[in-house]
């Protein structure tokens, strides 16, 4: 199973590599390893945090305080060292809530066997060490140099690769993406697609317990407040939104109007470039979103098609033939993986992906033109042989998304429902004792 180490965390590791790394080109004056520490230390403790103390209980596992300030001087650096004073009581606060989901994933997966060996851990982190044109033995001294220790990164790194695979082992299957949903998505894209683009970007706010969407909403209020005062959109994002793009600093790309939630879509319209949004309830979150650009939609281009295409030699016979070419709908023709495909003796198949209608052979374009997704052409004799060809996909020139990519978005974004709603349970069934003061959590039982 592919692994899916923590956004936040591999965020937090580039903006480390991007901050001490020399390879970047940059040659003004560093500081020592001792004044950089001095500097880190200075400003966590004005935070209030002792260095030397039980922080939580989390069943029998302990959270101290040295691991509330490893985290916060890992937050402290992705913003650059920009937060105001009045933003460290938030950071600590989301220290804590993701040490304390940290211990609670890996006890549960702990559970189930899950086990992430030293060399998975040590590979994780040498890679994106490596992204920066550095040794993993570089990046630990660059950590090193900021006051920080490779074991605290260890054990984020263990329960970011381990809890997706529980989530995914225990719930994959029973995720069903609706054909009508994917349809849905696409007809209101089309509707759509004459309409503004935008490029937004993200930040999402968890919603739990719905009897702190208040607090949460103000805590927002107070991002929003940080962005005004000059700290990047993508540094907050990196720092504090749960969803996949806060490694990329929220970004979203360019997304068409119809294509978000209806009341993230209707605040992004009503937005000129270069506006934040308050924070929105939207899907069990607060969402708030930027737009850092408008266009025109492009103009509808040549369609495109993928084609499961399947020939029979004349001596297959008629019949024969065609019901080899009537299982193209059912044989997994269109998942590319050849190999599988089996539709009988003397019956060729191939995948052709992505073809305008100029680069099919002249004898079937009249067959295919008019097709749309899941038909599949009539049987033709050319050449001695018998022909047919199933629409696996159908690009119509608008630029939009196919299916398969829609469908996975679709899937990714129930899978991490499922995930948020399986840790909470797994919360209320946990003792969380807090003994760090000014922290938002409650008492657990």
């Amino acid at each position: 199973m592919t692994k899916n180490v923590d956004f936040f965390l591999k965020s937090i590791l580039f903006s480390v590599i991007f901050s001490l790394s020399p390879a970047l080109g940059q040659t003004p004056a560093q500081p020592t390893d001792e004044a950089r520490q001095a500097a880190a230390d200075a400003v966590i403790a004005r935070s209030g945090v002792p260095s030397e103390s039980v922080a939580a209980v989390v069943n029998d596992s302990v959270v101290t305080t040295f691991d509330v300030r490893q985290r916060m001087k890992l937050m402290l650096i992705s913003a650059g060292r920009r937060l105001p004073m009045e933003a460290l009581p938030q950071l600590q606060q989301q220290a804590m809530r993701d040490l304390i989901e940290e211990k609670l994933k890996l006890q549960e997966t702990s559970k189930f066997e899950i086990e992430i060996s030293e060399e998975e851990i040590r590979g994780e982190i040498a890679m994106m060490a490596a992204q920066s044109n550095l040794s993993y033995e570089e990046l630990v001294t660059n950590l090193r140099a900021e006051g920080i220790s490779i074991n605290s990164l260890k054990d984020q790194i263990r329960s970011s690769i381990a809890w997706p695979q529980l989530v995914q082992g225990r719930y994959r299957d029973r995720i069903r993406v609706n054909d009508n949903e994917i349809e849905n998505t696409l007809e209101r894209m089309r509707e759509d697609v004459s309409r503004e683009q935008f490029l937004v970007s993200e930040i999402c706010i968890p919603v739990n317990d719905p009897s702190q969407v208040q607090q949460l909403y103000q805590g927002g209020l107070q991002l929003i407040e940080q962005m005004r005062r000059g700290v990047p959109f993508a540094v907050v994002a990196q720092q504090f939104s749960a969803c996949t793009t806060a490694a990329v600093g929220g970004d979203l790309g360019w997304v068409r109007a119809g294509e978000l939630p209806p009341d993230l879509d209707a605040a992004v319209r009503a937005l000129p470039p270069g506006s934040v949004t308050n924070p929105i309830p939207s899907e069990g979150a607060l969402m708030i979103l930027a737009v850092r650009d408008k266009r025109q939609a492009v103009a509808a281009g040549e369609p495109t098609f993928t084609l499961a295409y399947a020939s029979a030699d004349e001596a297959t016979g008629n019949n024969a033939a065609r019901r080899a070419f009537d299982e193209l709908s059912t044989a997994d023709a269109c998942s590319g993986r050849s190999l599988r495909i089996d539709l009988g003796e003397g019956i060729g198949f191939s995948l052709m992906e992505n073809m305008t209608l100029d680069q099919i052979d002249p004898r079937f374009q009249t067959l295919i033109e008019d097709l749309d997704r899941g038909e599949t052409s009539p049987v033709v004799k050319i050449d001695d042989a018998y022909h047919a060809a199933y629409v696996c996909d159908k690009d119509e020139g608008l630029g939009l998304p196919s299916r398969d990519a829609l469908e996975n978005r679709i899937f990714s974004r129930q899978l991490a429902r499922i995930s948020q709603q399986y840790l909470r349970d797994i919360e209320r069934q946990s003792m969380v004792d807090m003994r760090l003061e000014g922290s938002v959590l409650s008492n657990g039982g």
